[in-house]
Order: C-alpha cells, then structure tokens, then sequence
C-alpha cells in the first residue's frame, strides 16, 4: 500500500511540475513579447497578403501609433497610407478613404492598445515556431502571430463583419529606422 501511494505522489509532483514548467514557458514567451514590442517605435517589412483568395505582395513601413504606408508590388502602383485617422488606398484608376477607426488596422496599428489585449489574453500554441492572440474588436475578428524564437510579430488575420478573411503575412522584419515623416501623408485624389 505504502508503495502505490509513494507512486502516486510521484505521479502528482510531476504532473504538477511539469505544468509549472509550461506555464513558466509560456509566460516567458508572453512576456518576451510584450518587451520586445513595447520597444518597437516603427517596423518596416516584406509582406504577402491574401484577401479572400487573392494574393499580393509588397512592403510596408509601420509607425506607432497608427501610421501605415504600403506598396504594392502591382501594375496599378496601389499604396496604402494612414495618416493615424483616415485610410487611403489608391491606385493610378482609383481612390478610397476611410475613417481609420472603422477598418481593423485601427486596432493593428495601435501599439498600446495592443499590448494590453497581449497582456489580458491566452496564447495558442501553433506548433513549435508560432504563438497566437486572438480577440474580437469593433465586430472585426483579429489574430495576432508571433515568431517564438524571436517574439517579433509575423502577421494578422482578419475577419471584419462581412466576413471577408485576410490574412498578412510580414518577411524581412527591420526595427526602429529613421523614416521620413512625410510617408505617412495622405496621397491626394487625381
């Protein structure tokens, strides 16, 4: 009897350091995140973004908060470029503007509002390279994807309330440069 309760409490002492352990693990990556991007004033990067399907390529220059310019390696020389309050996509046939507010990038482009919805949420492990944050803002569904080794922020997906899926893949990540602040003024209608 002695014996199989010594069993047991070896079986519990290791199920209960083995979940120390993980969430040890797991908090470390979360926190190695939130320093790692709390550090960030502006990423520039490569991205590939499939919207519903459709795949196009270019590079962006992120700056915090809310500025974007993008360019899209496209015949129509399409950009993107928020200014922190509007959004405008234009290409060399047309021209959108948008309250910023109203698009998810409101909540993508947005450091510290960001890195309190990290703080507050539970990753999800996505194999052995990738953690994930999930959450639902302004009816847009948005996931965050982190590198585990090196805790930058990989991508976004979306899902806004019309149901259109996208999904922004980033490659050859650079931190902190010096940009030129006139990137992020709007592009004027033709």
């Amino acid at each position: 009897m002695l014996e199989k309760e010594m069993y047991f409490n070896k079986k519990i002492f290791f199920i209960i350091f083995f979940s120390f352990l993980t969430n040890n693990v797991s908090a470390s990556i979360k926190e190695n995140i939130i320093n790692k991007f709390k550090n960030i004033e502006n990423i520039s990067f490569n991205f590939e973004q499939n919207i519903n399907g459709k795949i196009e390529n270019g590079n962006c220059t992120i700056e915090y908060p809310k500025k974007i310019y993008c360019k899209y390696d496209l015949g129509n020389q399409k950009i993107l470029v928020s200014n922190g309050k509007s959004l405008v996509i234009k290409t060399s046939s047309s021209y959108y503007l948008y309250p910023l507010d109203k698009t998810p990038l409101d909540s993508i482009l947005n450091k510290d509002f960001l890195l309190q919805k990290i703080k507050k949420l539970k990753e999800r492990n996505l194999g052995e390279n990738f953690v994930n944050y999930r959450f639902i803002e302004n009816e847009n569904e948005i996931n965050l994807f982190f590198d585990k080794k090196t805790f930058n922020l990989i991508g976004w997906q979306t899902v806004d309330i019309y149901q259109n899926v996208s999904i922004t893949y980033l490659s050859s990540i650079k931190r902190n440069q010096k940009l030129n602040k006139k990137l992020f003024v709007l592009p004027k209608q033709n």
